[in-house]
């Protein structure tokens, strides 16, 4: 399915959920990033939390995230294109929304391009979530504001070096980060998401893959 969060129901459930134990410690977690008065949305619970093996990051969370105008959540059940979209991408990977959690650079709501102050403040927040992760083994960034905070947290954090995480770099999901001038520049941007995703689902479902950064996109 898709959009399932325009209805009010599922919306209610997932709300309800919050406190399950695979999503319980990031809820908490984001309750402590909310403590200085920035609004971000939580993660909603039908993703994998704790047990996550794939971090997906975009670049900052979108209106539908917040609680007036969508579901309070990050969500790739969302009421809007960019979550169809992913919906998309996660099946072409093979993959379902447990398998992942949603992230992003910037992950208070501000609906506009982070500078470099805040991708250095995200990075520190991206680092505390991956910390939460005992399962994670793959990263998904998804646009330069992604790539930037990920720059960020290993300069900062050269421990997870440690955790020879998989790294694929891709365009967002967004169909703006599809737009070109060049001919047929939108239709390899297309492919170059639908290989980076269907490498990923492969990685996770058991095929042999190399940790390090896997190929990058603008």
């Amino acid at each position: 399915m898709v959009r399932l969060m325009a209805d009010p129901a599922f919306r209610h459930e997932q709300h309800s959920l919050l406190q399950e134990p695979h999503i319980a410690p990031i809820s908490a977690y984001i309750d402590t990033l909310r403590a200085d008065g920035r609004w971000m949305p939580y993660i909603a619970p039908l993703h994998g939390g704790v047990e996550a093996r794939l971090l997906n990051v975009a670049r900052d969370p979108g209106p539908k995230t917040q609680n007036a105008t969508g579901s309070g959540m990050l969500c790739v059940e969302n009421d809007d294109q960019t979550a169809a979209n992913q919906f998309d991408l996660l099946d072409a990977a093979g993959l379902r929304a447990s398998d992942y959690n949603p992230w992003n650079a910037y992950p208070w709501y501000i609906n506009s391009a982070p500078d470099r102050q805040q991708i250095r403040e995200g990075a520190d927040a991206f680092a505390g979530l991956i910390n939460l992760l005992p399962a994670l083994e793959v990263i998904m960034l998804q646009g330069k504001h992604a790539r930037d905070a990920w720059q960020v947290v290993l300069e900062n954090h050269p421990e997870l070096h440690q955790r020879r995480l998989i790294v694929f770099e891709t365009y967002h999901a967004s169909n703006q980060a599809l737009w070109s001038q060049v001919p047929g520049e939108r239709e390899r941007r297309i492919e170059h998401r639908l290989s980076r995703w269907r490498e990923a689902g492969r990685i996770l479902a058991g095929s042999a893959g190399s940790a390090g950064s896997a190929g990058s996109a603008g």
